[in-house]
């Protein structure tokens, strides 16, 4: 069975802006006019003491006590609190979405708070268990093969290059048929890390389908409860807000970048002090490498 996230992981990870984007309709009409002002100009509510938020929303000031303790707060000052925490993570994409008239600036500002607030809503639902669950495959494998196409072969190919810190021999095919040809050739005690950001990737699939009958554990990262998390003995799902209507995605891939990170970080810190101070004399050696070689 898949490991996944619980429904109410997910619900108390959603910041406060990308909870009242959801709930208003669950609130009474003067809460959403509260809503509705906060949603329109957060900074105005943040800075603001209850009277005159009140007085902007068209409302009583025990209206927005009310709305509030509707949202679980305490009162008028955590529910700000919380506000401005959301605001310093970055505007949600669903008020920074890009307009035709945006000057360069503001293309720039939307874009880095879509990308920070994609980041912080992965950190925010990912689930630590299946984390867990997913290193432990990963110390007791002989190697490790990861699948990609398209985006998520650029996951892929960056994950490769943690195989120090893996621990273990780590390949990431870029042709198809390879990869195929690994998952029928491989022995059991390989871990496939199938990445797509959909997980409705054909080709991605018949690769874990295969995997699976040869006996390997597959590690699924995916956006989504999809076909590939349905397959996978692990699965991490990386919640971002994506948009695909206007650029080619990047957050989910930063996202995936960040995961991986994670996992092999903790996997090459579970191996042990000796294999940790490998990798520092690693990384000195390296440098030293670096050095001579631009010296040269």
């Amino acid at each position: 069975m898949a490991i996944v996230e619980s429904e109410d992981r997910g619900a108390q990870g959603a910041s406060v802006l990308e909870r009242l984007s959801g709930e208003l309709t669950g609130l009474r009409k003067s809460e959403q006019k509260v809503a509705a002002l906060v949603l329109d100009n957060p900074h105005f509510v943040v800075e603001s003491p209850m009277a005159v938020v009140a007085e902007a929303a068209s409302v009583s000031e025990p209206t927005v006590m009310r709305f509030s303790t509707s949202l679980g707060f305490d009162g008028f000052q955590s529910f700000k609190l919380a506000l401005a925490q959301a605001l310093a993570l970055g505007i949600p994409v669903t008020h920074s979405a890009l307009r035709a008239d945006d000057d360069i600036a503001t293309v720039s500002r939307k874009t880095f708070d879509h990308s920070i607030s994609s980041l912080d809503r992965a950190r925010r639902y990912l689930d630590t268990d299946a984390l867990a669950a997913a290193s432990d495959a990963i110390l007791g494998a002989t190697s490790l093969l990861f699948v990609g196409y398209g985006a998520s072969a650029v996951i892929a190919k960056d994950a490769e290059q943690k195989a120090a810190l893996f621990g273990i021999p780590c390949s990431a095919p870029e042709d198809p048929h390879q990869q195929f040809m690994a998952a029928m050739t491989n022995d059991p005690g390989t871990v496939v890390v199938a990445i797509s950001n959909t997980g409705r990737t054909g080709l991605v699939l018949q690769v874990v389908d295969h995997a699976r009958e040869r006996g390997m554990t597959v590690i699924g990262i995916t956006g989504d409860e999809s076909p590939l998390s349905e397959r996978s003995d692990i699965s991490l799902i990386v919640r971002t807000f994506e948009d695909t209507n206007t650029v080619t995605p990047a957050v989910s891939r930063l996202a995936a970048l960040v995961v991986v990170d994670v996992l092999a970080t903790v996997v090459a810190m579970r191996r042990g002090p000796a294999h940790v101070e490998d990798i520092r004399a690693m990384k000195r050696a390296l440098a030293q490498f670096r050095s001579d070689d631009e010296t040269a």
